[in-house]
């Protein structure tokens, strides 16, 4: 090819490409990323939700491994009548409990009776008293699907909309929609396990797509939640502050450079943040304050439920100071309730450990009248199934079942007493079409007061939003 044709189509290409190439940069300046650095000031900052919602801030109470929802949640005499027999192929189901109902198993019965509670006559198991009597407060969804059998993708799902790393979480997405009431604090704060950390780590509660400052802060027990928050006594507040000064400078020069500066935008507010945490974050974390009634209400005068009431009370000392969302996980290492085997006696010590302090926070939410402006989700990232396929051990326990997750939710809007979704016979699959988890997301984002075809980002060519394809709102659990 010669100089001048190649030339020619240098010039034809650019010339038929410009209006394109316009339209790239006016669709990045007008994008959701660029509306968000237009405010980069403050990331947080409170914003008007897209309908008017009781619900201000959320509590979101995540237990890791895969809860037995027939051990705790759904009363099926046909696990009693069969106890010890080969149960039926589970029709509807494809891949591991295709698999696992069709090979050699024994159904197992219950570990504890289940009773009625409640005016609403819930089903519940004998090894959560305390929470029977706040059963009335929830809403209840059955046969909930997520998309993968295993714990990784599944505890992913559930908490991003994803099985695949790399999305943002729900906590992300609820604050890149509202901001937050206190900006002393994070929007959104994650309490660990003490026990180690969560599978899928900081993914389960990052930003993913998002702006870098939506993405959750995690704090540890103990009076210093973040390491190094404390300002040493040698640095004054006032030299502190010039230094900070001196940083924002020189960041927002190198930010105002450059097109998509998401991440330095988090890290000048981050800076901002950590200055005022300093002040307001020791207060927060210092339950010691609260009156010896509120302490026992939460259980942490029993050495076995201490750890996660602390974590449930710091959860109600948050939303109670603005906090837009927080996630309190329950269950790490060998502590999950990914149980195996031996569910006599694995099962009742993770109810011991959440009973009263999930029945002590909502409690606690109603009398201080912030249940109605709060609302509470209870999850896992997968159901159990009613048999075992270790035919041996005198010791059974349940499998994976992404067909048969339970969640509950209370205040806001919630319609106490409500429930959505039955499963068959055996606990297994939903008895109609199963609840896509998509559903549960729409819904709680709809509590919030969110639209999720409005809650959207661009990014990578295509506008995305926790639901993906999109969910129904589920409204049979809506007051």
């Amino acid at each position: 090819m010669n100089a001048n044709r190649e030339s020619m189509l240098r010039r034809d290409f650019l010339f038929r490409s410009y209006l394109g190439l316009g339209g790239l940069a006016l669709s990045h300046l007008f994008s959701p990323r660029a509306a968000a650095r237009g405010s980069a000031a403050n990331p947080l900052a409170a914003r008007a939700p897209h309908r008017v919602a009781k619900a201000k801030r959320c509590i979101f109470l995540f237990m890791e491994g895969g809860v037995s929802q027939m051990d705790l949640f759904e009363h099926k005499p046909r696990l009693l009548e069969m106890a010890g027999r080969q149960m039926p192929k589970a029709e509807g189901t494809v891949g591991e409990i295709a698999t696992f109902s069709a090979a050699p198993n024994r159904i197992i019965p219950p570990v504890a009776p289940l009773r009625q509670a409640g005016q609403s006559g819930r089903w519940l198991t004998e090894l959560m008293p305390h929470f029977a009597t706040v059963v009335d407060e929830t809403a209840f969804i059955h046969g909930v699907k997520v998309d993968n059998n295993n714990h990784g993708p599944a505890v992913y799902h559930t908490l991003t909309g994803s099985q695949f790393p790399g999305s943002a979480s729900l906590g992300a997405w609820v604050t890149y929609g509202l901001g937050s009431e206190n900006q002393d604090l994070p929007g959104f704060v994650v309490l660990g396990d003490y026990r180690g950390a969560t599978i899928g780590g900081a993914g389960v509660w990052g930003n993913g797509f998002l702006p870098a400052a939506y993405q959750g802060t995690l704090f540890r027990q103990g009076d210093t939640p973040i390491v190094d928050l404390r300002r040493p006594a040698s640095i004054s507040e006032a030299s502190q502050r010039s230094e900070l000064d001196l940083l924002r400078w020189f960041n927002q020069r190198h930010r105002d450079a450059r097109s998509d500066t998401s991440d330095l935008d988090a890290r000048i507010a981050s800076y901002e943040l950590a200055f005022r945490m300093q002040i307001k974050a020791p207060e927060l974390v210092a339950i010691d304050r609260e009156s010896e009634a509120t302490r026992k209400l939460y259980g942490l005068d029993d050495p076995v439920a201490e750890a996660f009431g602390r974590q449930c009370l710091l959860a109600r000392r948050m939303v109670e100071r603005g906090v837009r969302y927080v996630m309190v996980l329950h269950g790490a290492g060998n502590d999950r309730w990914d149980d195996h085997g031996d569910i006599a006696t694995r099962i009742p010590k993770h109810c011991k450990e959440v009973d009263q302090p999930i029945a002590g926070l909502l409690k606690d939410l109603k009398a201080r009248g912030l249940l109605e402006e709060t609302l509470v989700v209870w999850a896992s990232e997968m159901g159990r199934t009613p048999f075992d396929n270790n035919l041996v051990t005198d010791r059974p326990g349940r499998d994976h079942n992404q067909y048969g997750l339970v969640v509950w939710m209370a205040g806001g809007e919630v319609k106490p007493g409500a429930a959505f979704g039955e499963t068959d016979d055996f606990s297994v699959r939903s008895k109609e079409e199963p609840v896509p988890l998509r559903d549960v997301h729409a819904t709680i984002l709809h509590l919030m007061g969110l639209d999720q075809d409005r809650l959207t980002v661009l990014h990578a060519g295509r506008y995305k939003r926790l639901t993906d394809t999109g969910g129904r709102v589920i409204r049979e659990v809506l007051a």
